[in-house]
């Protein structure tokens, strides 16, 4: 049971950014660009969440260099996307 636990995890905490990238997908496909651009913001602050609260066995494919620089990375980037989606003018669309 722990070695499924193990073999899992990794694959849940990529899974689950991941939909959430479909999802601003789905917005900016709908004509919704701004809340795409937020919603991946989003999805790109939670890979940072999980990377800082994830072991590095359990963060899987969110590990990159380490985990200090790829938790301010992520974070960084998202913030960025999130502050660059509300911020933007609506120039008439949503």
């Amino acid at each position: 049971m722990v070695a499924v636990r193990r073999e899992v995890s990794p694959k849940l905490a990529i899974v689950a950014v991941l939909v959430v990238m479909v999802v601003a997908v789905g917005f900016v496909l709908a004509d919704r660009w701004r809340r795409g651009a937020f919603v991946l913001g989003v999805a790109v602050v939670i890979a940072g969440v999980l990377r800082l609260v994830l072991s590095d066995e359990a963060a899987g494919i969110l590990q990159v260099r380490s985990k200090p620089f790829d938790v301010g990375a992520l974070l960084a980037v998202g913030g960025a996307i999130v502050f660059l989606a509300v911020s933007i003018d609506p120039l008439g669309t949503d």
